[in-house]
């Protein structure tokens, strides 16, 4: 699945001259925390998002600076601050530090672009142009229209066991050598010692996503902390 498949294409712009009023009523206007800005061409040159606008001298939330504050925050902090809380266009209010992505982007790499880059949205643009936008909203719509695939056969259950014991193995955080399954019917009773809630989580949700899994009884036991060891 790519970007194309789960993007947004009617996508709300705006130009660098668009007010900062007109931004925030657009944003509210149609239930959106962000907007990308376009150049003449549609080609995206920023975005101003809701916190672009949190800190607005004619709203009253602009920061109030001691003045050794002030004096250790320099002068071109100071002025870029400034620019933020009075500046009247969007031009001079957006972030230009712009994440992107082609229209063929996988959404796994999506989802790595937002989150190294802990923004909301990415604008996705082909030749240059903008064509559609993609949110964590977006993702979601993904996750929620995704249907696990039934596996093509009942797997009988010797051999489901050893494909639930070759995965466990393969991972780096799980002691085998504590850790054992039965598998009746599809049924997995999982056993063992585990030295965490978290290791305890991990086997429970590595067995269940194995194709030909029914249910998971948990029966894993959590090593208990011995004081001075």
């Amino acid at each position: 699945m790519n970007a194309s498949d789960i993007m947004a294409t009617s996508v709300v712009t705006v130009t660098p001259d668009t007010t900062v009023q007109e931004v925030a009523a657009l944003l509210l206007q149609h239930r959106i925390s962000a907007v990308p800005v376009v150049d003449p061409d549609g080609r995206p040159i920023g975005i101003v998002s809701e916190g672009d606008l949190i800190r607005r001298a004619e709203a009253g939330t602009g920061h109030e600076r001691s003045w050794w504050l002030k004096l250790l925050m320099g002068r071109d902090v100071l002025a870029a601050e400034y620019v933020k809380e009075h500046a009247l266009r969007a031009g001079d209010v957006m972030t230009r530090e712009l994440v992107t992505a082609a229209p063929d982007k996988p959404v796994a790499e999506i989802a790595s672009l937002l989150e190294r880059h802990r923004i909301k949205r990415v604008p996705i643009v082909r030749d240059g142009r903008l064509v559609g936008i993609v949110s964590r909203a977006n993702l979601l719509h993904a996750l929620a229209t995704l249907r696990r695939p039934a596996p093509p056969s009942p797997v009988a259950d010797s051999e489901l066991r050893k494909h639930i014991m070759a995965r466990l193995e393969a991972e780096p955080w799980v002691s085998s050598t504590l850790i054992n399954v039965t598998v009746t019917g599809g049924v997995v009773d999982a056993w063992g010692v585990v030295d965490s809630v978290a290791e305890k989580q991990a086997l429970r949700v590595a067995i269940e996503s194995t194709p030909g899994v029914q249910t998971v009884h948990d029966n894993l036991v959590i090593r208990p902390v011995v004081a001075g060891v």
